[in-house]
């Protein structure tokens, strides 16, 4: 309300407009209250219907269902919508974290090309072209090393065919995390795009048939739980909470940007792998909590190490009480960022 009542004329001046963009949607219910609300300002502000645009991130399991519906009901306001994989990975253990049959690997192993991820964002680009509105790719999220050229080399590799597959599959554009990835998208996209178009919403993607059951392939071909991969969720959800209880919400971790989706992920990995018969590591160990307690040390003393001089003491036992919290207790927590709320300065 606060932006758009000191920026919605000012913005129309220059020429732009109100743009925003909506995470975490569940149902085609919130897409309308939202639409509802966007109504509601233009009208007291004075403004023409439909000048405030939003792109949807799609970043839940639930919502990859009714696609279709939440395009209906923002077609006012609808510039497009992203396809937000972190969010969507943790929707998916959030809410099948009981299921007997259902355990994820690494999650560096839950890539774009395993059957889930291929099957909602291909369904995400054929209901988006075929409603009209722009279908945005996932984040890059590389963060260039300014000391190794040998990991900026592979990693730009990995961009370009990541960026590659998004353009052949018919998506319009995509996120990256760091300007210096901008360059790479955008030799992607354009040369994807047909001549005299600055889209592919022509392209209807009729091919693509996605059943109900193809959104739900939780299988991971060759997906293993390792040690490293543990280690790395332990790192990742750590460093991640102390930055945020610091007042950073994305912050670079193993040259990647991270923010609060992949924190989620590494925090609700363990709790579900310590309670799932199947959370095991591929030598045999059953993850257990006291394995998790007994590696957190260990991983401390690297992040102490990296840091140097700028590692708080404080900040980081805070965020380690609470990640140790959130993994142990047996009640999930819906959020991580609801208990870290509270111990905001």
């Amino acid at each position: 309300g606060l932006y758009l009542f000191h920026n919605i004329k000012r913005t129309l001046e220059k020429g732009t407009g109100p743009y925003l963009y909506l995470p975490k949607l569940e149902n085609h219910l919130e897409a309308r209250l939202w639409d509802e609300v966007f109504a509601f300002a233009e009208n007291e502000l004075g403004v023409n219907y439909g000048t405030i645009k939003a792109t949807v991130l799609l970043e839940t399991i639930l919502a990859s269902f009714e696609i279709e519906e939440i395009l209906y009901e923002l077609r006012g306001h609808m510039a497009g919508i992203n396809a937000g994989r972190w969010d969507y990975m943790f929707s998916v253990i959030k809410k099948f974290r009981h299921m007997p049959d259902f355990i994820w690997p690494d999650r560096s192993q839950v890539t774009m090309t395993v059957p889930l991820m291929r099957a909602y964002t291909e369904l995400l680009v054929q209901t988006c072209h075929k409603r009209g509105a722009h279908a945005i790719g996932g984040m890059a999220a590389f963060i260039p090393s300014r000391r190794d050229e040998e990991v900026n080399r592979v990693a730009m590799e990995k961009v370009q065919q990541d960026k590659e597959r998004e353009a052949q599959d018919g998506f319009d554009g995509s996120w990256v995390a760091h300007p210096d990835l901008v360059p790479v998208c955008t030799e992607v996209f354009s040369k994807a795009f047909e001549e005299g178009h600055v889209n592919q919403k022509h392209r209807m993607r009729e091919d693509v048939q996605i059943s109900a059951e193809m959104l739900l392939e939780f299988q991971i071909p060759g997906g293993k739980i390792t040690e490293s991969g543990l280690r790395n969720n332990v790192s990742v959800g750590i460093q991640y909470i102390a930055a945020w209880l610091g007042g950073t919400g994305a912050v670079a971790i193993f040259n990647l940007m991270e923010d609060a989706a992949t924190a989620e992920i590494s925090r609700s990995q363990i709790w579900q792998w310590c309670r799932h018969p199947q959370g095991k590591l591929e030598d045999g160990r059953k993850i257990t909590n006291e394995l998790v307690l007994n590696i957190i040390p260990e991983e401390l003393a690297k992040i102490r190490e990296s840091y140097g001089g700028s590692y708080n003491e404080e900040k980081m036992k805070q965020a380690t009480d609470l990640f140790i919290s959130l993994v142990s207790e047996e009640a999930f927590e819906e959020f991580l960022t609801i208990r870290a709320y509270d111990q905001l300065d």
